[in-house]
């Protein structure tokens, strides 16, 4: 098993081998079947491209298979311009981006947004309503206000999160797709796409590969949301271990996934800490309150933007919640991790749809 110490691993499009303090990529890949005498001259043949870029305030990671090293550099390349260009449209940390421009000026006009961008908005106002507000687009303010936006958190006042709340809600989005514009019907009201940025992005680089004749590769953003293309030479899906939730050494799950996507949720990524009690930067859009009573969840699917935002969604639904939402959704899987009385102590609950299946092209194993 490979581990690495997060703080040594460099993080400028500079080879390395892939450690994450949410997943941990096992790159010398477990065989589930014997692997032939053509597989292993063909995996002779091919070369591992492994780099890593900083964007959208995380760490992106592809690692490639092919035969010419040269070519995956220049591709890979190509993947974080791709990544580096939605980041300067998608910040709301940059005032000069498109998204920073729509936060300023929707509430008094509507505003005409790129194509890829409206298109994304739109996903994520879907994602908002059918999970009836547990992931919430416009859950900014709310961020913000516990101190978790450029800051080390803060506890709000209950008349300061009433206050906030009444600018939060997906509902305050009216979007136009004839003439692709979106306005605000409120002041004050932000877009976030923390939620779900990440995964898209990470369907974007897929898409970039793919164009280029990429079969076999890995790409991560961070902590976030992980896509595997193909299959590296020889095995069976790519092999992806998962933390415990109280310690990033130790596993708590072990995925097999080609041509797949898993997001993760954890109430370890940011965090502060008011005496005994722990406050993560997952909100509750509902009550304006960080999630309490989840360690982390994790959700599988056909995409990145398909898991990215229901990840945090499943987070404030819970166990009961997702259960429901499930119901009505198909092919999709969630993994819960939840505190027991027991310190360092865990329950994993797994739970998948009523209709339940993936695409023929596809790998998806959970260790059980």
């Amino acid at each position: 098993m490979i581990r690495l110490d997060n703080s040594k691993l460099p993080t400028r499009r500079s080879p390395f081998s892939i450690y994450y303090s949410l997943f941990i990529i096992l790159l010398v890949i477990c065989h589930s079947s014997p692997v032939t005498a053509a597989a292993a001259q063909k995996a002779e043949s091919t070369v591992r491209y492994e780099a890593s870029h900083e964007s959208m305030g995380t760490v992106f990671t592809v690692a490639a298979y092919g035969r010419d090293r040269t070519f995956l550099g220049e591709v890979v390349e190509q993947v974080f311009e791709e990544v580096d260009r939605l980041d300067e449209q998608m910040s709301n940390y940059k005032p000069e981006s498109e998204l920073s421009v729509i936060n300023r000026e929707a509430a008094s006009h509507p505003v005409v947004v790129e194509p890829g961008l409206f298109h994304l908005l739109e996903i994520s106002v879907h994602r908002s309503e059918e999970t009836g507000g547990a992931f919430d687009v416009t859950v900014g303010p709310l961020m913000k206000s516990w101190g978790f936006f450029r800051g080390r958190g803060r506890f709000p006042t209950q008349a300061e999160i009433s206050e906030v709340l009444k600018r939060v809600g997906y509902q305050h989005l009216k979007l136009d797709a004839e003439r692709r514009t979106i306005r605000f019907d409120e002041a004050g009201v932000e877009i976030d796409l923390g939620g779900i940025a990440k995964g898209y992005a990470v369907d974007r680089a897929v898409e970039v590969l793919r164009s280029n004749g990429i079969t076999s590769a890995l790409v991560s953003s961070g902590t976030s949301s992980i896509y595997a293309l193909g299959s590296p030479p020889g095995a069976h899906g790519w092999k992806i271990t998962m933390r415990d939730p109280y310690d990033p050494h130790k596993p708590a799950d072990v995925f097999h996934l080609q041509n797949y996507s898993l997001s993760t949720s954890g109430s370890y990524e940011r965090f502060f800490n008011i005496g005994s009690r722990s406050y993560c930067h997952i909100m509750n859009p509902h009550t304006g309150w960080p999630v309490q009573g989840v360690l982390s969840s994790a959700v599988l699917a056909a995409t990145g933007t398909d898991t990215d935002g229901r990840s945090a969604g499943c987070f404030v639904m819970g166990v009961d919640g997702t259960r429901k939402y499930l119901a009505a959704h198909p092919n999709l899987a969630v993994i819960f991790y939840l505190p027991t009385d027991v310190p360092s102590k865990y329950k994993r609950v797994l739970l998948r749809s009523a209709s339940y299946s993936i695409p023929a092209e596809s790998v998806v194993e959970v260790d059980e």
